[in-house]
């Protein structure tokens, strides 16, 4: 992966930040994206200023994002080999209080911002016929929870395990690989957002009886990006929780 080049998106905290940090301390050129400005820049300096990285702020659930992250890429590394579609946004609501804006938030930034970033990315894949395209989804679109209501959020992350799917069958031909990582409770800012206090509390989920860590996902998303015969897959990065649950 050294001088290999690698967009993130949603790179400014959490799962993102770290497979930013996994990935710049492997060699790789890094493009850090993020809605918000300010914690971008601030992550980025956190990881060092790296020479082998730069940050670009924008809505990801924007066409004109994508094209933006592609363009950046090119012009400061010289190629875009690895895409991972880590922005997403994620919250319970009870379906019966799910409103048509709920709706818009999870398919405008979840599914089209991981569609059109695919989109502006895969032109220069096929130059190079070869490629690799890493999305996030989530074990609960296979694994659903009472008490844990999120319809909204999941029909979202549902499309995006089928676009991976369907993407792979198509250009498979031409050595782009397209993957997903589905990762269970995972320590990050996410689970105090969705109202979750002690994130260890969920332990009991996973057969492991623990909850995963950011590293966790950035090395599964590592050992995707330098695969070169894995493709159209769902990778549970999970401790189990697919399989049963600890009690």
């Amino acid at each position: 992966m050294k001088n290999k080049t690698v967009i993130v998106t949603g790179a400014s905290s959490g799962i993102g930040k770290e497979i930013a940090k996994h990935f710049i301390q492997k060699g790789s050129n890094v493009i850090m994206n993020s809605s918000n400005e300010a914690s971008l820049e601030q992550a980025f300096i956190v990881l060092g200023s790296p020479s082998n990285a730069e940050f670009l702020a924008g809505d990801i659930s924007k066409k004109e994002t994508g094209i933006q992250l592609t363009k950046l890429a090119l012009e400061k590394f010289g190629s875009i080999d690895i895409l991972i579609n880590n922005a997403g946004v994620f919250s319970p609501k009870p379906f019966l209080d799910v409103d048509e804006e709920d709706l818009d938030l999870y398919w405008n930034v979840n599914l089209k911002g991981t569609y059109f970033t695919s989109q502006a990315v895969i032109p220069q894949m096929l130059k190079q016929q070869n490629g690799s395209i890493i999305n996030i989804g989530t074990v609960l679109v296979d694994h659903a929870i009472d008490g844990f209501p999120a319809t909204a959020p999941l029909t979202s992350k549902g499309a995006i395990h089928a676009f991976t799917r369907q993407l792979a069958a198509e250009f498979g031909k031409n050595n782009i690989r397209v993957n997903t990582i589905a990762p269970g409770i995972i320590r990050s800012p996410l689970q105090g957002k969705i109202g979750v206090e002690d994130a260890d509390s969920l332990a009991g989920l996973h057969l492991l009886n623990k909850i995963g860590e950011t590293n966790d996902i950035a090395e599964a998303a590592y050992y995707l990006a330098t695969s070169s015969f894995v493709t159209g897959e769902t990778i549970n990065v999970s401790g189990g929780h697919t399989v049963g649950h600890s009690i």
